[in-house]
């Protein structure tokens, strides 16, 4: 499939998910920070099922990136 996630946006669930995945190791916050995974394994694969779902695409289309 293709990635339907910008530069930024995988960036920012990366961290969210690796922020909530942290504060639950070190015991700042309870159970539910293991939902950080979700957003750090969208991230990573750069495509969001419910993007798919509701038609946004953040990726940069082609010719986007030049000035």
């Amino acid at each position: 499939m293709k990635s339907n996630m910008g530069t930024i946006d995988r960036g920012l669930r990366i961290l969210v998910g690796i922020v909530l995945i942290g504060l639950t190791l070190a015991g700042t916050i309870g159970v539910w920070g293991w939902l950080g995974v979700v957003p750090l394994l969208t991230g990573s694969l750069g495509l969001c099922p419910l993007y798919s779902i509701l038609g946004i695409n953040t990726a940069c289309k082609k010719g986007c990136d030049k000035k």
